[in-house]
């Protein structure tokens, strides 16, 4: 016989939350006709991927997603959304050390619902995109029973115009959550399915960059600015070129302040051109400033507000950010400052690129670059392939070798799975000369000396030299004895660079980067350029 046994679930918090029919350990807070959610409930259904963030020390709470963020604090109603103010009906609260959210941003940025039982006060959840099941008692009242079995007592009755949701089978019993908001068992029997719907999932706005794709590969060059101005003047003519990215912004100091060495004059020959302006903004690679900066919510805003002023004030179409030197604690208050930077460039219509090294275990150089969570935020991604062999390099050798960059790539597109569609090959237009020399002791000292390309082509003609195909690292090189040791070159030329230029091809990148304009010969625009337009 069935039992007739009645036993209501007890729980520990007043309204028990409860997600596909399972309780979530955790209750809501009801203040009116509004919803609190603790944050790690939230987290939990939504996914780790989901980025909310609770800041202890300034109390406050960031949702971001593709194309919003909202910045709130606790026990204050005025938030703000991107750079706008945002009113809360609630605000959210910190209570025996849980962080309550209000259900109406978590509904507007990620589709977050929820369904009050007006019998228990338990609450459901449903998140945007989630496929609901629901059903009605056969042909009598139908008890919800604690376990799959008629001898398990049963929670509650559910009267032939009740309603139930139904999240899984379990042999002949469905698991089911009926009026009550708790989560039980009943029989398929006893049950007939009715409809079946889906959550609606939020909007996200798409933004209109200042790039817009017209099959052209992006050609961009870096523009190194030190103490003077360039003059725009005196450039050769930068045959394909379409955009350039001036060393222009820096991190100052701890607090977020950034320093400016932008030029109206640059930026008007480029427009001039139609050249699009990427400004770079870097850390200065100071691994202290940049940890203070990154550590919280204020100091990131006011760096984001920077950006956005100088973008406007110039005229500017992207921000190139160039992160290095940064501690490997630091690796998601990077990707967080990214989850905030670039919803706030996108409403601007700027364009956000981020530079990352070839993967290694260097801390400082490359552990630190969440490039998986990282090309979530951005446009495009920037992957500096050089330096295999660096200035103070224990052994002489290329400094990118054909095989090395490939490697690089493949890293990228297979273990971040990095689409190729927003990875741009960054390139040299500099080498190093490489002296040897063998001391007393037998061992050999290394030294280097970076050049640009031109005075490369000097070097050559004035040594008599003749360049020999490398195949192991698909460049030209030459050598020739000084006084006291060798020195020996990997060639930066046209051979170099087509063999650089089929591998965007061959892996369907967006386009390459260069390293820097300064170091350019004046031919070596026209090579990219035929490169990048002809794909065979």
């Amino acid at each position: 016989m069935p039992s007739n046994e009645q036993e209501t679930p007890v729980f520990s918090v007043e309204h028990p939350l409860f997600y596909k029919g399972e309780f979530m350990g955790a209750g809501a807070l009801l203040e009116g006709d509004e919803i609190k959610l603790p944050i790690e409930a939230v987290t939990s259904m939504l996914g780790s991927e989901i980025p909310i963030r609770y800041e202890a020390d300034s109390e406050s709470i960031i949702l971001t997603n593709g194309s919003q963020v909202l910045r709130m604090k606790t026990d204050t109603l005025t938030a703000k959304l991107g750079s706008k103010p945002f009113k809360l009906a609630v605000a959210p609260e910190t209570r025996k050390g849980i962080v309550y959210v209000p259900l109406t941003p978590l509904n507007t940025l990620y589709g977050v619902q929820a369904q009050v039982s007006k019998v228990t006060g338990a609450v459901t959840l449903a998140k945007g995109g989630d496929s609901i099941q629901y059903a009605i008692p056969g042909k009598k009242e139908l008890a919800v029973r604690n376990g799959p079995s008629i001898h398990s007592p049963y929670i509650e009755k559910v009267p032939l115009e009740g309603r139930l949701t139904v999240w899984k089978e379990e042999g002949d019993w469905y698991s089911v959550q009926g009026p009550s908001g708790y989560s039980g068992y009943a029989r398929k029997s006893e049950l007939r399915l009715s409809d079946k719907q889906t959550t609606q999932e939020p909007v996200e706005q798409q933004p209109e960059l200042a790039w817009k794709s017209t099959g052209q590969k992006i050609n961009l060059t870096w523009e190194a600015v030190y103490n003077v101005a360039p003059d725009p003047a005196k450039f050769p003519a930068m045959e394909g070129v379409n955009v350039v990215s001036p060393t222009w912004f820096e991190l100052m100091d701890g607090a977020g302040q950034i320093r400016s060495k932008a030029d109206a004059n640059y930026a008007k020959w480029a427009r001039s051109k139609g050249i699009q302006v990427w400004a770079l903004f870097s850390n200065g690679f100071d691994p202290e400033r940049t940890t203070q900066a990154l550590a919280n919510v204020e100091t990131r805003f006011s760096m984001i507000q920077q950006l956005l002023a100088y973008a406007k004030m110039y005229q500017l179409q992207g921000i190139n950010i160039d992160f290095e030197n940064v501690r490997t604690s630091d690796k998601g208050a990077l990707v967080q400052f990214v989850r905030e930077l670039t919803p706030m460039l996108h409403e601007q219509g700027l364009v956000v690129s981020i530079d990352v090294t070839p993967k290694s275990n260097s801390e400082m150089w490359s552990l630190f670059l969440d490039r998986a969570e990282l090309i979530q935020s951005v446009d495009y991604m920037m992957l500096m392939a050089y330096d295999e062999h660096w200035a103070s390099s224990p052994q002489s050798g290329s400094v990118a070798s054909l095989p090395w960059v490939e490697n690089s790539i493949l890293r990228l597109l297979e273990e971040d799975k990095i689409p190729g569609s927003k990875l741009i090959l960054s390139m040299p237009l500099y080498t190093r000369i490489w002296t040897e020399k063998t001391g007393s002791d037998g061992s050999v000292k290394v030294s280097s000396k970076a050049v640009g390309m031109n005075k490369i082509r000097e070097l050559i003609a004035t040594n008599k030299l003749k360049p020999e195909f490398d195949p192991s690292t698909g460049q030209n090189y030459v050598q020739y004895p000084v006084e006291g040791g060798l020195n020996r070159i990997w060639i930066e030329d046209k051979v170099s660079l087509e063999a650089r230029i089929a591998l965007v091809h061959k892996y369907g990148l967006a386009g390459v980067a260069t390293w820097s304009r300064s170091f350019q010969a004046d031919d070596v625009w026209s090579v990219i350029h035929n490169g990048l337009s002809n794909p065979s």
